[in-house]
């Protein structure tokens, strides 16, 4: 934390006030903006916390991990809290969660053993496709045409493992993943964005308990930790985007949300692409 000592004294700050308040303004940062465009908060915390932690001197080997880790964890109560809302509409599709859950949970709770196990190399360049992926989504606003009926149990479980891994070793909730399964398997459009909600529920719940368990016991990580989750940006994080996300929402009536959208998901490629040459 050497760097954030010298950050603190700079600002002329006590060295224990400036990770909370740092965090509580990422909060804030996140919130807003994933309210404002209706881009998944867990492709903002990543790099920027990434970024953060890089800045406070926290150990390169293990900046991602945390980072990845508490980005699920900061999800949680945003998803519940979307979740009961898409509920409420009658949006979200439960009989397509159940069957999705099991497939979703496992990979989420191993997530964090296979980010351990895998290099950092490795690590590095999935992130940076994800990101580069998400980007793509955002940019050219693909949306595919319906052209199945939903799989069988069995298959739907296993693409159920397919977004709860790929999600969580993203450190995003899978609306990525997701919305686009369900409208190609001709779920109506806010009958998707409902029902990826609780899908990200699951995500994040899975993926921060197997980041939990993946990095408990580890050496070098930072005081605060609880495994790969970092509970002072959690805390931080978790307390202010949950009141900023609806002050984001009701800006976007009347501002060029489309144009934005593009100019910040290219805005995200670069923090993403600096906090892995960061590291």
């Amino acid at each position: 934390m050497e760097g954030g000592a010298q950050v603190a004294a700079a600002l002329s700050l006590p060295p224990d006030l400036l990770p909370w308040i740092t965090y509580a303004a990422l909060g804030v940062f996140v919130g807003f903006f994933s309210g404002l465009l209706g881009i998944g908060g867990g492709s903002m915390i990543v790099p920027v916390l990434g970024l953060t932690f890089v800045a406070f001197g926290f150990s390169p080997d293990q900046v991602l991990h945390l980072s990845l880790g508490t980005s699920l964890a900061a999800m949680i109560i945003a998803t519940a809290s979307a979740t009961r809302a898409h509920h409420r509409l009658g949006a979200v599709r439960w009989d397509l969660v159940k069957r999705l859950a099991p497939g979703i949970a496992i990979a989420g709770l191993a997530s964090g053993v296979i980010a351990r196990a895998l290099p950092l190399a490795f690590l590095k360049v999935f992130f940076l496709c994800f990101m580069g992926y998400v980007a793509y989504q955002i940019i050219f606003g693909l949306k595919p045409r319906p052209g199945s009926a939903l799989p069988g149990p069995a298959a739907t479980a296993a693409v159920g493992f397919a977004i709860g891994g790929l999600s969580a070793l993203a450190g995003v909730g899978g609306a990525m993943l997701s919305v686009p399964f369900m409208l190609y398997c001709g779920v109506p459009f806010k009958g998707a964005i409902g029902t990826s909600a609780a899908i990200s529920f699951v995500v994040s719940v899975a993926g921060a308990i197997g980041f939990m368990a993946a990095g408990f016991g580890e050496a070098g990580l930072p005081a605060g930790s609880l495994g790969y989750v970092y509970l002072p940006a959690f805390i931080g994080i978790s307390l202010t985007s949950i009141f900023l996300a609806p002050l984001g929402a009701k800006a976007a009536h009347g501002m060029p949300v489309d144009k934005l959208k593009k100019v910040f998901a290219l805005f995200l490629v670069v923090l993403a692409a600096k906090l892995a040459y960061s590291l």
